[in-house]
């Protein structure tokens, strides 16, 4: 009797603990089951579209595995798993270095001709080139270069570039050209020190200033024998004005070849650092200074292997002039640079690839003028002479500078 009243006083505890138990399950099953038809599943799908997934291909166990940048290093093919369907648009923005090949299940759909920036709608090129013939497929895709590794990050689906924006009531769409963000704070921090070492040239050395950036001095002949420009390069004062200039066009040089990697043709081939716009000012800083120092050596081999060593002196000073006027308006250049390179590219790279230009020519055209007032340039020799030590020269600089892209 004993025992029956001790098993009851037990089932007695263990029920109200089954309830409270299965009311915590009832509750927890009717949340899960709220929270579901609340948050219905999400659905990924990446039909006609491209991933950030890039693969490689192992030789050794035959299969594809995860492209990790910082453990593979550069490879020149990458491989990617595209579902297309060909009865939608499956297009695709890129930008491709010479000779950059696309292949959809190991069959050529593209081929770089040039570096520049394209558009490819890879559900035309499974009709075209008849790649697969179901409705909906699985293609491997793979990019090749035979020398560089593709720039991956260029490769983007059209559906990402373009983004809705309103305005007041209308909507519209903007093309984002994916520009990568350019780091000006390099070229504002040159630019300041330029001004900084031409306003100290003018208060420090301010006879030498006013008879090279004078404009009367400039169009005078005889200001060739006068001052600075009797024996340039000579002192500390002309070094220093060297550099400024050279430091001037360094800069603009830099801005055009960084405008058209960003715009033109490189177009996020590579991203333009800070670091690398300084490395590359200091660069060519050094290059052109280098040239001007090195010109009167050229001038001098030159001027005896033609006969006409007395024309040397007169012809590098009248050079040095005419670099040293036409590079006080370089910083000009660089603040339209900087103010308007965001709003109008194409035309901010056009002036500043003029302005390039036209610093070279003017001055193979004042030295052409200032050697005509010594010794008539109709002679062949001298003629020869010239195109030997000037328009050669310029040619060669207009297309390492200028037409190299």
């Amino acid at each position: 009797m004993f025992t029956d009243l001790e098993e009851h006083k037990a089932l007695l505890k263990i029920k109200p603990a089954l309830g409270l138990g299965g009311l915590f399950i009832l509750l927890i099953f009717s949340l899960n089951t709220f929270g579901q038809a609340k948050l219905p599943p999400v659905k990924f799908s990446y039909t006609n579209q491209l991933n950030s997934d890039w693969l490689i291909y192992q030789p050794q166990t035959s299969e594809f595995s995860l492209y990790i940048p910082e453990y593979h290093g550069r490879v020149g093919a990458l491989y990617q798993w595209v579902n297309i369907r060909p009865d939608k648009p499956f297009r695709i923005n890129f930008t491709a270095k010479k000779d950059l090949c696309i292949f959809l299940n190991n069959k050529l759909i593209f081929s770089a001709d040039s570096a520049a920036t394209y558009g490819l709608d890879l559900s035309q090129a499974v009709k075209a080139y008849k790649v697969g013939n179901k409705p909906t497929n699985r293609y491997l895709l793979c990019l090749w270069h035979p020398t560089e590794q593709p720039n991956l990050n260029s490769f983007r689906n059209e559906a990402d570039i373009k983004l809705p924006t309103v305005a007041g009531q209308q909507k519209k769409s903007i093309v984002n050209k994916y520009r990568g963000s350019l780091n000006y704070n390099a070229f504002i921090i040159f630019l300041l020190l330029i001004g900084l070492v031409y306003g100290w040239l003018r208060t420090t050395y301010t006879s030498d200033f006013r008879s090279l950036f004078s404009l009367s001095n400039f169009l005078r002949h005889s200001a060739l024998e006068e001052g600075f420009l009797a024996k340039p390069i000579s002192s500390w004062s002309s070094v220093i004005f060297v550099i400024a200039f050279a430091l001037s066009f360094a800069l603009l040089i830099v801005a055009i070849h960084t405008n058209i990697q960003n715009i033109v043709i490189f177009n996020r081939l590579f991203s333009v650092s800070e670091a690398d716009i300084t490395s590359k000012i200091l660069f060519y800083t050094i290059l052109i200074f280098s040239f001007i120092l090195f010109k009167y050596l050229f001038l001098s081999l030159i001027g005896y292997i033609f006969d006409l060593t007395a024309l040397v002196s007169l012809q590098y000073r009248e050079f040095i002039r005419t670099l040293l006027f036409l590079g006080m308006f370089l910083p000009l250049i660089m603040v339209l640079y900087l103010a308007f390179n965001t709003t109008m590219p194409q035309t901010v790279l056009l002036i500043s690839t003029l302005a390039v230009s036209g610093i070279l020519i003017i001055t193979v055209l004042r030295i052409f003028y200032t050697l005509n007032k010594k010794v008539s340039l109709k002679n062949l020799h001298l003629f020869s002479y010239i195109c030997a030590t000037e328009i050669i020269p310029l040619i060669i600089l207009l297309k390492l500078i200028v037409f190299n892209y």
